[in-house]
């Protein structure tokens, strides 16, 4: 992506509360690191450059004033999409595939404190750093360990107000302050800290807020405290469901996916009677929440879900083209993959469309630019990239073919492709591409105009959905 400067003061015309000027600062990101206004903030008003459009099938709303299931702008789209499902399935679905860490973001482990469960490689209430360490939050988490509450909420305040954009902090410095009131009300979230980090940053600032705001809302004395569990290997799932189960104060989970680890942590919970808030064990039902057994609920969740992005798609797509021709790009080796090609197939009659290639890439001869060409030659003019979040750098090759053709299709997929790699790694060539997800960025929604204070910077839906799911536990 190439590069652009930002003065803090917008040029497009648009309002977006909590800004104000500073000296240029150069950015290689989508948001401007100082102020957090988008790149397109910078870009006069009229500019015919082209933007990445995100689909969402809502006119927006407001994240906070709900007690339900999820937030009123999720709640509508849910409902358009699901049909009153589970709104967490996005939030937490992965894939069986094992994702490789990354290294900048993933620290080495500190020493647990004698007062946490034992497996304390994927359990740390404050005591262990799982994304990016910094002084500050290493010294945070000594203290912890040695139950210094005073010095842990100094350093952890400090490393939260250094780098206000990291969850981790936020959640340890206010974790710290319920050690310190004492009997705090403690629950837990599992996200892939090591396997996914970007995508677990994004669930915990989520959490990260509603802890804030029931903590300093809290009448009773008793602060709220997030445990965080990371949920990366699947074959260790069991055994730290099992230390979960075993820490009596740990009064429910928000997390886990349909993946094999989650299915056998969420049997162990069940049979304990552990409440979790799991895209496999919880339904949306007029304003209360249903539990259901796994087993009657996965296929369910996933089919009545990708039907929903695979109407969306198809029916946005006969908008830029009556009778649209089609083809899908999608990897056999992905569940979500193979579900969402099919969902897309399902759909087409509906808007008279026509299926012109299907496009495995899993294949090793699999070639970006041959595919491209072929589906160009064949009278395509739409490609549904129907692929899971490991295929990113496929799709980015999809992206660049289609630029060096002079952009002949018009690019769109599904919510697994809206992430930090993609846009760090797609540049101008995924700048007009349509993914649809559950809820996008709007300066002018309650929650967004909220983020934008805590976190300085634009939030996506998973920090959206994630808050939700926290002040329904909690």
């Amino acid at each position: 992506m190439s590069s652009w400067t930002c003065d803090g003061v917008p040029k497009d015309g648009k309002q977006y509360p909590g800004v104000s000027p500073h000296a240029p600062q150069n950015n290689t990101g989508p948001d401007c690191i100082i102020c957090g206004l988008p790149r397109e903030a910078m870009e006069p008003s009229g500019s015919s450059k082209p933007g990445k459009t995100v689909m969402t099938g809502s006119n927006g709303g407001s994240a906070n004033g709900s007690q339900q299931w999820l937030i009123p702008a999720i709640i509508a789209l849910i409902i358009l999409l699901l049909g009153g499902g589970v709104g967490a399935f996005f939030l937490f679905r992965s894939d069986d595939q094992a994702i490789a860490p990354s290294p900048s973001l993933s620290p080495s482990p500190t020493t647990p404190s004698p007062t946490t469960p034992s497996n304390g490689q994927s359990i740390s209430r404050g005591e262990k750093l799982f994304l990016r360490s910094t002084p500050k939050k290493q010294e945070g988490a000594d203290a912890f360990s040695q139950e210094n509450w005073p010095n842990a909420i100094a350093a952890y305040k400090r490393a939260a107000e250094r780098d206000p954009n990291d969850p981790e902090s936020r959640i340890y410095w206010h974790n710290a302050q319920a050690k310190q009131a004492g009997n705090p009300i403690t629950i837990a979230v599992a996200v892939p800290t090591s396997a996914i980090p970007d995508s677990a940053a994004e669930i915990l600032r989520g959490v990260a807020r509603y802890q804030t705001e029931y903590n300093q809302s809290s009448t009773s004395g008793r602060l709220l405290e997030v445990a965080i569990i990371d949920s990366s290997d699947p074959s260790t799932a069991p055994n730290v469901a099992q230390e979960v189960i075993n820490t009596p104060e740990i009064l429910g989970i928000v997390g886990y996916g349909i993946d094999s680890g989650s299915q056998a942590a969420l049997k162990q919970y069940e049979r304990a009677g552990v409440t979790v808030l799991s895209p496999l064990t919880t339904s949306f039902q007029g304003s209360t929440l249903k539990t259901i057994p796994i087993d009657k609920k996965e296929d369910e969740l996933l089919v009545s879900y990708l039907q929903a992005v695979g109407k969306t798609l198809t029916e946005y797509a006969a908008q830029k083209q009556p009778s649209p021709n089609i083809a899908i790009f999608y990897n056999s080796d992905s569940r979500y993959s193979q579900q969402l090609r099919q969902e897309i197939i399902n759909s087409l009659p509906e808007v008279k469309g026509n299926l012109i290639k299907e496009i495995d890439i899993s294949y090793s001869g699999f070639d970006a630019n041959s595919a491209v060409t072929d589906v160009q030659n064949s009278g395509g003019r739409i490609a549904i990239l129907a692929m899971s979040k490991s295929k990113v750098s496929q799709a980015v090759a999809i992206a660049k073919a289609n630029q060096n053709n002079g952009f002949p299709l018009l690019l769109m997929g599904g919510d697994e492709l809206y992430n930090a790699d993609i846009l760090r790694d797609g540049g101008d060539a995924i700048a007009d591409i349509v993914l649809a997800v559950p809820w996008s960025f709007s300066p002018t929604d309650d929650f967004a105009k909220d983020a934008l204070q805590s976190w300085k910077g634009r939030v996506s839906w998973r920090t959206a959905t994630a808050y939700d799911a926290t002040k329904a536990l909690a």
